[in-house]
């Protein structure tokens, strides 16, 4: 192995616990092998040594490098995933009576039965929200709460009440204590109960955290930052003070807060947790080149959980070109480029933030025929239930006949939800479709309906009746009037368990308005829906940046990068400081994953750009980055000048670097009213104070938006020395 000098630092390390930052595509698999192999050298057992990966794909890559690269008949320790580790733990207190004999739910539908018996005991004595609680998102939501009470070892009232989950939700903390009664009665545990129950019984009793003690020298994570308090608390009790700890990964990698990660498990919690440690930087990326470097850099600076470290791309890497581009129109260009120099379509990616946000991109692909895949067959936009839905409701004002097609008539009736039984909907569908009239107020069908589901029910007939002689009005207009009829917009936030899953649904309604629009024939817009797909092995792949995480391709277009979207805050779910820097560090993840060429798409329109673009700097990267590969030393101006002379110095590069005002950053001149002049540069976000360089006269400068979104200047200070060159 050819190793970086950062590298051999984390592969010779000699004692005590260390925490190793790596930026994106910095080589930790190949440093950790080398570590694994260095202190098998040093005589250490292979039975003292465990290694953690983060998921199963991660283990089996893992050992097969290790065991490529190994002496012939060497021993290799045991690498495992937290599960697999709390499997063989769960066991083994099993086998000492500890903890009884319980048997593992390893499918989805297992669980949800189980939490639908729980929530039905919940609602008898919480009857709130009782019309959706056997809803599939409130079950799945319910899931989730259960699984993160476990994984931050968390009060079930204490975290409900810390967290959104929406309306008619109520039960939920009911719900959690039932479904615990129902696994214990029937001798069975989830996933999340490998951990939390053996760490419940381990932490309760010293004589047996003392008996799992004393077995390990070196324990080993990987992508430290993406663990939970639980798996945090396990890995300090098996370590106890005998074994020395590595943790491994980036703090500006951390996007998984919505299960228990949080960034300063890397930072500051872990010496807490373990005691000192020695930090070791992995700055060097061999992912990609300087611009998308600089932009990386940039994009993540205005964050205040981070690291104070430089992503440096290594020499020999692409030559990463950037660029910024509108809407479907900007994703069919960069792939025509693409394939006009020879590239495969299945080396490209499009990634979104939320599944939403793919729909029109997903539809500009199916006009043009371009093959793509999706990780989940239920994202194709036409099997979505609620498109499915609209699109029925539009078809019947070209076909009046579906209204005497039961099953037809169920699909509209039961999206959006109506908060009833399904088993009731359709048997009020297959009367509806033989008398074609509403059921009198006394039939049973609808007699025992709550006033308002009843006349939610009698509104959507009387839509459905409506829609065929509505055929003559565009497919914007006809699907408008469809969501205001059935008030989808209110009934999708209230149904939805979690308010980004309502949110992101709302979304939806508003990207097929927009793509109806597009259309002038209600025919074409409904086949458009209706076109059959499959995935293409040769296709482009489209997946969230959730689903990217440790992935890299040489194409990625980054689609929605629009101002609430990414980062995503509604008028009633604002962003507050600590979700801007979650939506940050999501955003770093996501242009990390290009190899040779990042696309980043806005939609424009009504849509603004988003903030993250202007903080890239992308323009700059790109500018600095072509002077290097010319060998061009003439000064070259860029927004930031003290964070690219940094980069640069890091580099051992000589290029003179120049202020200069960027039009990304600034859309109108800040006025300084107590003197009067106006501010040649400034860099301003929603909700904090940013701390900039300004031209000789006004050097440093604060800005804050205040809640209506006006500018409020707070402070104008005057020439300072800048203590870390960006920050004063």
């Amino acid at each position: 192995m050819r190793l970086t000098a950062e590298q051999q630092a984390v592969m010779v390390h000699d004692e005590g616990h260390a925490r190793v930052a790596a930026v994106a595509g910095a080589g930790k698999t190949t440093t950790l092998v080398a570590r694994v192999l260095q202190v098998l050298e040093q005589g250490v057992s292979s039975t003292r040594i465990l290694v953690l990966m983060f998921n199963r794909s991660a283990r089996e890559d893992f050992q097969a490098r290790l065991g490529d690269l190994a002496p012939p008949g060497q021993a290799l320790p045991d690498v495992r995933t937290f599960h697999s580790l709390g499997h063989r733990l769960t066991q083994s207190l099993t086998r000492w009576g500890v903890l009884a004999p319980r048997r593992l739910l390893t499918a989805d539908w297992q669980l949800e039965r189980l939490l639908r018996q729980a929530t039905q005991q919940a609602l008898e004595a919480v009857p709130d929200g009782a019309e959706t609680a056997l809803d599939a998102d409130k079950l799945e939501a319910l899931a989730h709460f259960c699984g993160l009470v476990k994984a931050e070892m968390a009060e079930p009232a204490e975290l409900y009440a810390r967290l959104d989950f929406g309306e008619d939700t109520g039960h939920f903390v009911a719900a959690f204590e039932h479904a615990e009664a129902l696994l214990a009665d029937q001798a069975l545990m989830t996933y999340s109960d490998l951990l939390y129950r053996p760490l419940q019984a381990l932490e309760a009793d010293a004589a047996l955290r003392a008996r799992v003690q004393g077995f390990l020298d070196h324990v080993i994570i990987d992508e430290y930052q993406d663990i939970n308090p639980t798996q945090q608390r396990l890995l300090a009790v098996l370590a106890g003070r005998e074994a020395a700890v590595m943790a491994v990964g980036d703090a500006n990698q951390c996007i998984y807060e919505w299960r228990g990660a949080h960034p300063d498990t890397m930072l500051e919690d872990f010496t807490a947790t373990f005691g000192a440690a020695r930090d070791y930087p992995l700055s060097t990326t061999f992912r990609h080149g300087h611009a998308l470097a600089l932009a990386a850099n940039h994009a993540i600076d205005a964050n205040r959980r981070r690291p104070d470290q430089l992503c440096l791309a290594a020499p020999g890497n692409p030559d990463t070109r950037l660029s910024v581009g509108q809407g479907a129109q900007g994703l069919l260009d960069a792939l025509a480029t693409w394939r006009r120099q020879d590239r495969r379509l299945d080396e490209a990616c499009l990634l979104v933030r939320s599944w939403a946000l793919s729909v029109p991109l997903q539809l500009a692909l199916l006009r043009e025929g371009i093959p793509f895949r999706l990780p989940r067959e239920d994202r194709f936009v036409f099997r979505l239930p609620l498109v499915e839905a609209l699109t029925g409701y539009l078809s019947l004002a070209l076909d009046p006949g579906l209204l005497r097609d039961p099953g037809h008539l169920l699909t509209l009736l039961s999206q959006p939800t109506p908060f009833v039984p399904r088993e009731r909907l359709a048997a009020l569908a297959h009367r509806l479709a033989e008398t074609q009239q509403w059921p009198e107020r006394q039939d049973p069908l609808i007699a025992g309906l709550k006033p308002h589901p009843r006349r939610t029910l009698k509104r959507r007939w009387a839509l459905l009746r409506e829609l065929p002689g509505l055929a003559g009005w565009s497919p914007a207009r006809l699907l408008q009037h469809v969501i205001e009829s059935v008030d989808a917009e209110k009934v999708l936030k209230r149904a939805a368990a979690r308010r980004d899953k309502g949110e992101e649904d709302v979304r939806l309604l508003d990207v097929l308005v927009e793509q109806a629009g597009q259309t002038q024939r209600l025919g074409d817009f409904i086949e458009l829906l209706r076109r059959p797909v499959e995935n293409r092995d040769d296709g482009v792949l489209i997946t969230t940046v959730h689903g990217a995480k440790g992935r890299e391709w040489p194409l990625v277009v980054l689609g929605g990068v629009n101002e609430e979207d990414f980062p995503h805050y509604t008028r009633d779910n604002p962003l507050t400081p600590s979700r801007l820097e979650e939506e940050r560090r999501l955003f770093y993840v996501a242009i990390t994953r290009a190899r040779e060429r990042l696309v980043m798409l806005h939609d424009g329109g009504d849509h603004r750009p988003s903030r993250f673009l202007g903080e890239t700097a992308w323009e700059d990267g790109q500018r600095v980055a072509e002077r290097l590969a010319e060998g061009d030393e003439t000064p070259v101006r860029v927004t930031r000048p003290a964070l690219v002379r940094r980069y640069l110095e890091a580099q051992g590069r000589a290029l003179a670097v120049e202020a200069a005002v960027s039009p990304a950053a600034v859309t109108e001149p800040l006025v300084d009213y107590r003197v009067g002049r106006r501010l040649s540069h400034a860099v301003f976000g929603e909700g904090e104070i940013r701390v900039v360089e300004g031209d000789p006269d006004n050097p440093v400068i604060e800005v804050r938006f205040d809640q209506a979104g006006r500018r409020r200047l707070i402070a104008r200070r005057a020439p300072i020395e800048l203590l870390d060159g960006e920050r004063a």
